[in-house]
């Protein structure tokens, strides 16, 4: 009787009481060891068929929402003020992108990759735009920082690195990295340091821009997914960056002496002086080229290989207060968001916000300078009202913020 209700596995004929448990089905038994091994078996097969696919086309990517180049404009004009060249450009080199990868591969037409590089005064929105970018998008968004790149064997991070933070980004799915977008910021500050490059190496100028030109261009680049030199051990993970959209940007302080020299000199005689009458001296960015920036420090071999050249205007009195009020992220938004939370209403008069514009012009700064004179003028009321009684509501004037501004001695500070 005991042979008959004794049960064994379907699969490896073991024993009921040869296994730790057995689940019974209608017309067989199954163990947890069979289940375990099916499972590694399972987990394998589908391993290999995502490797053996991953670097063909899918057709899921066409699934990716494709923003128009009006619907990605519109999304940045909530973030950024003004530039609205700039958005232009980006708002296509996106949608173009996304439409890269959405087709499938054919023979006779390959449409290639437009790099970006934008040119433009601190503070004028560049990483800002690319923030706001990071914000809109579903594919892999990675900002890097170019100052930190030196040539391979000096100290400092190789460029592959730029590739480990698009990694992270991606939660190491290379198949997603692989059709993601990198902002490198200040690329002006890997210009070549000297025009003789006999005289010492620029291992942090132009060796950095000769180990970038792989990555611009289109290759297998090996990644350490950690990043860095610090574990020289891990494995390597092979990148194709042929897919990858590549979006630079620097302030080039200077350049605008360079296009100035540049367009002086692009004629002789009465047309030149014809020219020069409608040059905006004002922004002379507008005018920047590959030229200039050839002149600045960045070498042929890199510029070809970032074809798209645009620039942000320098900001205005109107466009600062702006800035001021109208964005999502707005300062006037955020500082009232702040008392809000001591439970203060902030109001702002409409005369201080023309007061910190006009501070924020003799610093130079950009919008940058709009948060140092906020800064300055809100302290004190930060720093005392949270601990002190009040009625619920802080007026900041025009008398009150001028005497801040006078306490500070900020005309002193303003540059030259």
């Amino acid at each position: 009787m005991a042979k008959q209700t004794d049960k064994r596995c379907s699969f490896c004929d073991r024993s009921e009481r040869e296994v730790n448990i057995l689940f019974t089905g209608l017309k067989g038994n199954i163990c947890d060891a069979c289940i375990e091994n099916a499972h590694s078996l399972l987990i394998q097969a589908v391993s290999d068929k995502t490797e053996s696919t991953s670097s063909q086309y899918k057709p899921e990517l066409a699934k990716f929402k494709q923003h128009k180049p009006k619907e990605v404009k519109n999304f940045l004009d909530q973030y950024v003020i003004g530039q609205d060249d700039a958005k232009k450009v980006l708002a296509v080199a996106i949608y173009n992108h996304y439409k890269r990868l959405s087709i499938p591969p054919t023979d006779d037409v390959e449409i290639e990759k437009s790099n970006i590089i934008m040119v433009g005064e601190t503070g004028t929105g560049k990483t800002l735009l690319a923030k706001s970018i990071a914000r809109l998008l579903q594919v892999p968004f990675a900002i890097v920082d170019a100052t930190v790149f030196t040539e391979a064997g000096y100290v400092g991070e190789d460029v592959e690195s730029i590739l480990s933070r698009l990694l992270q980004a991606s939660n190491y799915d290379v198949a997603a990295a692989e059709r993601g977008i990198v902002y490198i910021d200040e690329i002006d500050k890997i210009g070549r340091k000297s025009d003789n490059p006999s005289i010492t190496r620029d291992v942090s100028g132009e060796g950095v821009q000769q180990a970038m030109l792989k990555l611009l261009e289109g290759s297998e680049v090996l990644v350490p997914p950690q990043g860095g030199r610090k574990h020289p051990e891990q494995k390597m993970i092979k990148v194709n960056t042929t897919n990858i959209l590549f979006i630079c940007g620097g302030a080039f302080e200077g350049i605008d002496k360079m296009i100035a020299r540049r367009v002086q000199t692009a004629a002789i005689g009465y047309n030149a002086i014809k020219s020069s009458k409608n040059v905006d001296r004002t922004n002379l960015l507008q005018y920047v080229n590959a030229q200039d920036l050839r002149t600045f420090g960045l070498i042929p071999e890199l510029l070809g290989r970032l074809p798209i050249v645009t620039y942000l205007n320098p900001l205005d009195k109107d466009t600062l207060k702006r800035i001021l009020t109208e964005p999502k992220n707005a300062l006037v938004k955020q500082y009232t968001r702040l008392f809000e939370i001591d439970g203060i209403k902030l109001v702002i008069e409409e005369g201080v916000l023309e007061f910190m514009v006009e501070k924020a012009i003799q610093y130079k700064l950009g919008g940058r300078g709009l948060r140092a004179i906020c800064e300055m003028i809100l302290t004190d009321a930060m720093f005392e009202l949270p601990s002190e009684s009040h009625n619920g509501k802080f007026v900041l004037t025009l008398e009150y913020a001028k005497q801040i501004v006078d306490h500070a001695k900020i005309d002193q500070l303003k540059a030259a």
